[in-house]
This record gives structure tokens, sequence and C-alpha cells, in this order.
């Protein structure tokens, strides 16, 4: 959340994700989303995940995961305690500003 690893997609010179993508407003939005992830219990990742599968329609969500660990610790967003309206709310409120 703070720097990019330099083993990630987005330190790579190839593909559609750039370090110029990850602005200072998308970090501030990324560290409120991680504050209220910490708060359910869950990785930034898993509540990404939770928040997508809340959504009845979705059948199947492409995690784009490159390591075993990265999978495993994905499934654990199924076990995630639901949303409150509250918590969709933050999550809005964060996305628009």
């Amino acid at each position: 959340l703070r720097e990019i690893p330099p083993d990630s997609r987005a330190a790579k010179p190839h593909g559609f994700l750039k370090k110029e993508a990850v602005t200072e407003q998308l970090r501030k939005k990324l560290l409120k989303l991680n504050d209220l992830a910490s708060q359910r219990g869950q990785s930034l990742a898993r509540m990404a995940l939770s928040w997508v599968l809340r959504d009845k329609r979705v059948t199947s969500a492409l995690i784009g995961a490159s390591r075993v660990e990265q999978i495993l610790d994905n499934l654990k967003a199924l076990d995630a305690p639901a949303f409150t309206t509250e918590e969709l709310s933050r999550i809005d409120t964060i996305l628009a500003t």
C-alpha cells in the first residue's frame, strides 16, 4: 500500500498496469479501504473479493493470483461476514472522493 513491490505487475515494463497509475489520490483511497478491511478482520484483497461476490448476479471473480499462497489467501473471502449497510456506504463514499 505504501510502495510498489519490485516483483509486482505494476513494476514490470510491460502490461497495462503502470506505476504512474498508482497516484497519491489512489493510495489514499486504498489506505482508507484497507482500514475498513482491517476492521472487518480481512486483508484488502479479501475484502475486495467479498465485495464483488456479495452480488448474487456475479458467478465468478478473476483473482489474477501469481502465487499459490495468494489463491489460498483469497479463498478465505468466502468465509467473510456479510457487509453491513454502513460498510457499503463507507466504501461508496471512499470511492467517490
